[in-house]
């Protein structure tokens, strides 16, 4: 008898509530999305405005994302965002503005009760997944956690995070994928990570603007090729993933991060919705 904990093509995740949304098996794809950092009121308008007219539809729905500090940021001098206290109402600003879940990172442990607050979904940052006070802090509130991937972690690896967090709260682990270090300046995906990590029996998710970063590409800043966002989505939305992360601006190279990676707002609707019916297609595949 085969006894691999990935040899099923479609493993059997429960579902994960994420506010008013259940994220997994026969659930509609759940759209991470937002702006990299939090900037002003207006813009961070313009943007979830957006997003809540992509979640009229009925086969997605949509988490706004934005973070209110950057912290691993390449350069001293790189703008980090408004801070907790500003960002934190910013984003229940954003829920009462247009009624979405918002999501956004925790760096520390003593972040995470006025975050989970706020947000719906209480997400780690990649270089941050094996810390394992943050981790266990962050299941504690009660919320669900997304574990972005760390860059130089395999997706088995994965397993020993998800544990952290169900043995710390009720809320339940997502799985980020959003790229493998590859030399000193690139990030590869590895697209066996996703059904392996979905193997585990959680949600996956698969960050597609992170994903075509090119660390220390800009120099003092990282770089990255904002072309390869779509064609990276439609390969994850075909193997069969739970949700999909991006982040959109309406200037991506005006942004205060990662704008080589961000989607143009004005391209983001017409982009989710060729991945929708992608989506749709792939959902009947694997029943």
């Amino acid at each position: 008898m085969n006894t691999s904990p990935y040899s099923s093509p479609v493993p059997v995740v429960a579902p994960v509530a994420v506010g008013p949304y259940r994220c997994g098996d026969g659930q509609p794809l759940l759209l991470i999305a937002g702006p990299c950092v939090l900037e002003t009121q207006q813009r961070t308008f313009e943007i979830a405005d957006c997003l809540a007219k992509i979640n009229e539809r009925d086969d997605v729905n949509v988490v706004f994302k934005a973070s209110f500090d950057k912290a691993n940021r390449t350069s001293v001098d790189a703008r980090r965002g408004p801070g907790i206290e500003t960002g934190l109402r910013m984003l229940e600003d954003v829920k009462m503005h247009c009624g979405l879940p918002v999501t956004t990172d925790v760096h520390l442990p003593d972040q995470t009760a006025a975050v989970a607050e706020v947000c719906s979904l209480l997400q780690i940052p990649a270089f941050l997944a094996r810390q394992t006070d943050l981790v266990v802090a962050a299941a504690k509130t009660g919320r669900p956690v997304n574990v972005k991937k760390g860059q130089f972690m395999s997706p088995e690896d994965m397993k020993y995070v998800v544990e952290k967090v169900q043995a710390s709260g009720s809320g339940g682990a997502m799985l980020c994928e959003r790229g493998t270090f590859f030399g000193y300046g690139r990030l590869v995906n590895d697209m066996q990570s996703l059904p392996i990590m979905r193997s585990l029996g959680v949600p996956v998710v698969f960050d597609a603007t992170h994903s075509v970063q090119r660390p220390g590409g800009l120099g003092g800043a990282t770089g990255g090729n904002r072309e390869m966002v779509e064609p990276l989505a439609r390969a994850a939305v075909a193997i069969g993933i739970d949700a999909i992360f991006f982040e959109t601006h309406p200037d991506p190279d005006s942004s205060p991060s990662d704008g080589a990676n961000m989607i143009r707002l004005a391209a983001f609707e017409p982009m989710i919705d060729r991945l929708l019916r992608l989506h749709r297609v792939a959902k009947e595949i694997m029943q």
